[in-house]
Protein backbone atom coordinates (compact mmCIF):
# COMPACT_ATOMS: atom_id res chain seq x y z
CA UNK A 1 0.00 0.00 0.00
CA UNK A 2 1.34 3.41 -0.96
CA UNK A 3 -0.25 6.67 0.24
CA UNK A 4 0.94 10.19 -0.53
CA UNK A 5 0.32 13.42 1.35
CA UNK A 6 -0.46 16.78 -0.11
CA UNK A 7 2.73 18.74 -0.84
CA UNK A 8 3.77 21.05 1.98
CA UNK A 9 5.52 24.31 1.24
CA UNK A 10 7.75 25.14 4.20
CA UNK A 11 9.52 28.39 5.05
CA UNK A 12 12.81 26.62 5.68
CA UNK A 13 15.69 25.70 3.42
CA UNK A 14 15.92 22.04 2.39
CA UNK A 15 18.96 21.68 4.66
CA UNK A 16 17.07 23.15 7.66
CA UNK A 17 14.03 20.95 7.00
CA UNK A 18 16.14 17.82 6.71
CA UNK A 19 17.82 18.66 10.03
CA UNK A 20 14.40 19.33 11.61
CA UNK A 21 13.02 15.95 10.52
CA UNK A 22 16.20 14.11 11.49
CA UNK A 23 15.75 15.31 15.08
CA UNK A 24 12.82 13.00 15.84
CA UNK A 25 11.66 14.92 18.93
CA UNK A 26 10.48 17.61 16.49
CA UNK A 27 7.76 15.26 15.25
CA UNK A 28 5.79 16.12 18.39
CA UNK A 29 5.19 19.58 16.85
CA UNK A 30 3.78 17.97 13.70
CA UNK A 31 1.38 15.55 15.38
CA UNK A 32 -2.41 15.91 15.10
CA UNK A 33 -4.38 17.51 17.93
CA UNK A 34 -5.83 14.12 18.96
CA UNK A 35 -2.43 12.79 20.05
CA UNK A 36 -2.67 10.98 23.39
CA UNK A 37 1.00 10.05 23.81
CA UNK A 38 4.41 11.09 22.50
CA UNK A 39 7.54 9.61 24.01
CA UNK A 40 11.18 9.49 22.96
CA UNK A 41 12.28 5.86 23.27
CA UNK A 42 15.80 6.25 21.87
CA UNK A 43 17.93 8.91 20.24
CA UNK A 44 16.53 8.27 16.76
CA UNK A 45 13.13 6.84 17.67
CA UNK A 46 9.83 7.76 19.25
CA UNK A 47 6.52 6.25 20.18
CA UNK A 48 3.16 7.95 19.70
CA UNK A 49 -0.52 7.18 20.02
CA UNK A 50 -3.60 8.92 18.70
CA UNK A 51 -6.92 8.66 20.50
CA UNK A 52 -8.56 5.35 19.60
CA UNK A 53 -5.48 3.97 17.83
CA UNK A 54 -2.71 1.62 19.01
CA UNK A 55 0.75 2.95 19.87
CA UNK A 56 3.19 3.21 16.97
CA UNK A 57 6.97 3.28 17.35
CA UNK A 58 9.08 4.84 14.59
CA UNK A 59 12.81 5.26 14.08
CA UNK A 60 15.01 6.84 11.46
CA UNK A 61 15.99 4.25 8.87
CA UNK A 62 17.77 6.44 6.30
CA UNK A 63 18.81 10.06 5.79
CA UNK A 64 20.03 11.50 2.48
CA UNK A 65 20.79 15.17 3.31
CA UNK A 66 19.14 17.42 2.36
CA UNK A 67 16.71 15.46 0.18
CA UNK A 68 15.20 12.57 2.10
CA UNK A 69 14.40 11.29 5.59
CA UNK A 70 12.94 7.78 5.99
CA UNK A 71 11.23 6.70 9.19
CA UNK A 72 10.24 3.09 9.67
CA UNK A 73 8.23 1.04 12.10
CA UNK A 74 10.31 -0.46 14.88
CA UNK A 75 7.97 -3.45 15.15
CA UNK A 76 8.09 -6.19 12.53
CA UNK A 77 4.37 -6.88 13.08
CA UNK A 78 3.31 -3.99 10.83
CA UNK A 79 6.25 -3.12 8.58
CA UNK A 80 5.96 0.30 6.98
CA UNK A 81 8.00 3.37 6.09
CA UNK A 82 7.22 7.07 6.08
CA UNK A 83 9.45 8.90 3.63
CA UNK A 84 9.84 12.68 3.49
CA UNK A 85 11.05 13.84 0.07
CA UNK A 86 12.44 17.36 0.41
CA UNK A 87 12.94 19.64 -2.59
CA UNK A 88 14.58 23.05 -2.38
CA UNK A 89 12.58 25.89 -3.95
CA UNK A 90 15.02 28.66 -3.00
CA UNK A 91 17.37 29.50 -0.09
CA UNK A 92 14.49 29.97 2.37
CA UNK A 93 11.79 27.64 1.05
CA UNK A 94 11.35 23.96 0.32
CA UNK A 95 8.57 21.51 -0.41
CA UNK A 96 8.01 18.24 1.40
CA UNK A 97 6.08 15.24 0.10
CA UNK A 98 5.32 12.41 2.51
CA UNK A 99 4.92 8.86 1.24
CA UNK A 100 3.64 6.02 3.41
CA UNK A 101 4.48 2.52 2.18
CA UNK A 102 3.45 -0.63 3.98
CA UNK A 103 2.81 -4.32 3.50
CA UNK A 104 -0.71 -5.07 4.72
CA UNK A 105 -3.29 -7.71 3.98
CA UNK A 106 -6.53 -6.59 2.31
CA UNK A 107 -8.48 -6.34 5.58
CA UNK A 108 -5.77 -4.27 7.24
CA UNK A 109 -5.53 -1.99 4.18
CA UNK A 110 -9.23 -1.21 4.42
CA UNK A 111 -8.91 -0.42 8.13
CA UNK A 112 -5.81 1.80 7.97
CA UNK A 113 -6.12 3.62 4.63
CA UNK A 114 -8.40 6.41 5.87
CA UNK A 115 -6.69 7.10 9.21
CA UNK A 116 -3.18 6.93 7.70
CA UNK A 117 -4.13 9.27 4.83
CA UNK A 118 -5.56 11.75 7.31
CA UNK A 119 -2.49 11.40 9.55
CA UNK A 120 0.12 12.08 6.83
CA UNK A 121 -1.92 15.00 5.48
CA UNK A 122 -2.06 16.48 8.99
CA UNK A 123 1.72 16.12 9.30
CA UNK A 124 2.04 17.88 5.96
CA UNK A 125 -0.31 20.72 6.96
CA UNK A 126 1.52 21.19 10.26
CA UNK A 127 4.86 21.43 8.41
CA UNK A 128 3.51 24.44 6.53
CA UNK A 129 2.92 26.21 9.84
CA UNK A 130 6.56 25.89 10.96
Amino acid sequence: MILNSTTATVNKSAKEMCAFLTDVKNFEQLMPENISKFEMIKENGFLFALNGMPEIALEIKEVVPPKKVVLGAISDKTPFNLTADIKEVDNDTCTVDLEFTGEFNMMMKMMVKGPVSKFINTLSENMEEL
